[in-house]
């Protein structure tokens, strides 16, 4: 029977990818009926709506979407259309799934994280305030007579927001995740000797729900020194679950520990929905050049075969991603220790290769 999926070409390099990874998902043999939906700027040159209605309706009713890059400017612009469909579909957790390819450029060949982030709250819940805001004036106030400083007139500002619910939540997706997946160790990173109030709730949460998971370890670790020891041991990590800020950090750490964001996929779940996406950005200055890597997104619809239950599908697809990297013949340039590799393949061809291995 086909699958229904949302499909959300995005912009950019998106569509070029989204094509070929369609290529390759409708090679594994598995039937897939796609309901294509714009967002972003392809959806507010359409119809002036950077998140159409349309779109969202599609996600919930098929409950699984594939998803391409899509712009957030930097600094000004509109907020990320990504966290707007996190935040409506209530999608709290991100799994990014790190895992070595013999034949990638990583520094080990035995790296076998998983990456759960929460979604909603942190830094990244966008609660901020402009520069001459009279609202931080009274925020200051608030501050100086609770005994903890000042805040300059010049300044801008946010708020972290780390509550218990949203602690609890992510903590134990991750632990779920660890028991069905046959993990042995999750580890919870924060910086709670530093943040006692915000990272603090989510350490002391953390520790509760590891009670109801005896068969697999708990450990706690200071953000700062993760990034150390991921550098120095990656292998003695499995899974980490992190607050929002700290996880999209991490999960780039991770992504160039095995060869780059161009093979690092992702997921985000909600209660009742999942949206596949690569993790990297939409690359606009290489739109329509044929240069971008489509492993990641590929990577992902892997993931969503699995999640679709196409076990079998999904392991095919995936051997034949990994056959095509450790030959090495058939890899876009940033695959490749000399980028200006004139042999470097694009992205229909790594399409083609891949294909060709199903």
């Amino acid at each position: 029977m086909p699958h229904d999926v949302t499909l959300i070409p995005g912009d950019g390099t998106g569509p070029e990818i989204t094509r070929a990874t369609q290529r390759v998902l409708g090679a594994t043999g598995v039937q897939i009926r796609w309901d294509v939906r714009s967002v972003g700027q392809d959806a507010a040159e359409k119809c002036g709506d950077l998140l159409p209605k349309e779109a969202i309706h599609s996600i919930r009713q098929n409950g699984v979407a594939l998803k391409g890059p899509v712009t957030t400017p930097r600094g000004g612009g509109f907020r990320s259309v990504n966290v707007a469909l996190r935040k409506v579909l209530d999608l709290f957790a991100c799994v990014r799934p790190t895992k070595s390819f013999p034949g990638a450029l990583c520094r080990q060949e035995d790296i076998d994280i998983v990456v759960i982030r929460e979604n909603h709250e942190d830094l990244y819940a966008g609660i901020e305030f402009v520069l001459g805001d009279p609202l931080i004036n009274q925020i200051s106030q608030i501050v100086e007579e609770s005994g903890q400083g000042t805040i300059r007139e010049d300044a801008g500002l946010s708020l972290k927001v780390i509550s218990r619910r949203g602690s609890e939540r992510i903590v134990r997706f991750a632990f779920d995740y660890a028991r069905d997946n046959g993990r042995n160790q999750v580890t919870t990173v924060t910086k709670d000797n530093i943040m006692k109030h915000t990272d603090g709730l989510f350490s002391e949460t953390a520790r509760k729900v590891a009670q109801d998971y005896p068969k697999v370890r708990h450990e706690e670790m200071l953000v700062d020194a993760l990034a150390m020891q991921l550098v120095r041991y990656p292998e003695r990590f499995d899974v980490l679950v992190l607050p929002n800020l700290y996880g999209d950090i991490i999960s780039d750490l991770c992504a160039g520990l095995i060869g780059g964001l161009g093979i690092a996929p992702g997921v985000n779940f909600g209660d009742n929905i999942a949206i596949f996406e690569a993790v990297h950005g939409s690359a606009p200055k290489y739109a329509g050049l044929n240069k971008a890597n489509p492993m990641a997104m590929m990577l992902s619809g892997a993931l969503m075969l699995h999640h679709l239950g196409e076990i079998e599908a999904a392991k095919r697809l995936k051997g034949s991603i990994a056959t095509v990297i450790a030959e090495g013949k058939s890899l876009t340039r940033d695959m490749r220790a000399n980028r200006q590799d004139q042999n470097s393949a694009g992205t229909s061809q790594v399409a083609d290769a891949i294909v060709e291995k199903l």
